[in-house]
């Protein structure tokens, strides 16, 4: 199991069951506005927007927040200015970590960053120290239940997918980053599937082997970065077999 799935599976579980609402809006809502900022407020002509704001919707945050959002990326309401900043470092038996930040103060948003990760057994490195061994992919995952692998394949085709394999969860299919806004609007109107997970990623080149022993700390580690307030995504090389991951569920 590659660290993105595992990883992307424990944060998709995280945010069911995370009764932090509030701080799922607060990061939707920051994407919101960086987004309209960057692109500008109409998301019919800025892909970027469209997106969060539909992920917003299914997020059920209210419109009202929604368009308050949007309003403060363009200038139009009073709001902080906020900066998109990536962090890179080590964790524990050696597994590499990129930090995605949106913050309207680096100092603040560093410093919490690399206590976080000197508290839990890693440390902060310079930019650039880890990012040559990921590859950044729009990942989408299908429910297998409702897809069959022939569908699966006319979609990929249909999206240009560079490729798609049979996960856990179901039908995982990875495409180049700058098509994965276009392959989410067309995955969307296709009703004869369900979007289990879907997400613009880091993905591993090669993993880091975790064992029962190894696998609590790193995760520890992940888990206290993403819940910092600045940080939108954590991603991570790290590979845990099913017989650890049951371990550490049981």
């Amino acid at each position: 199991m590659s660290g993105h799935s595992k990883w992307s599976t424990i944060k998709h579980k995280k945010a069911a069951s995370d009764a932090k609402r509030s701080k799922v809006f607060t990061r939707i809502l920051k994407e919101i506005t960086i987004a309209a900022r960057l692109g500008g407020g109409d998301a019919a002509g800025n892909p970027r927007l469209r997106t969060a704001v539909a992920d917003a919707k299914s997020s059920n945050v209210p419109n009202d927040n929604i368009d308050r959002a949007i309003k403060k990326g363009t200038g139009e309401l009073e709001g902080v200015n906020l900066e998109e900043v990536t962090y890179e470092g080590y964790g524990p038996a050696g597994v590499a970590v990129i930090v995605e930040t949106m913050t309207d103060n680096r100092n603040r948003t560093v410093g919490e960053v690399r206590h976080t990760f000197s508290r839990f057994g890693g440390n902060l490195g310079e930019n650039g120290c880890v990012g040559w061994m990921f590859d950044k992919k729009g990942v989408f995952v299908l429910d297998a239940d409702s897809i069959g692998e022939e569908a699966v394949m006319e979609v990929a085709m249909e999206i240009e997918a560079d490729d798609f394999e049979l996960e856990d969860e179901g039908y995982q299919v990875t495409v180049a980053p700058e098509k994965y806004i276009d392959s989410l609007d067309a995955l969307r109107q296709r009703e004869d599937l369900k979007i289990v997970y879907k997400e613009l990623s880091m993905l591993p080149q090669n993993t880091v082997e975790l064992d029962g022993s190894s696998a609590p700390g790193v995760l520890r580690l992940l888990d206290a970065l993403e819940d910092l307030d600045d940080v939108q995504n954590v991603w991570s090389n790290f590979d845990i077999s099913e017989e650890v991951m049951a371990q550490l569920e049981g």
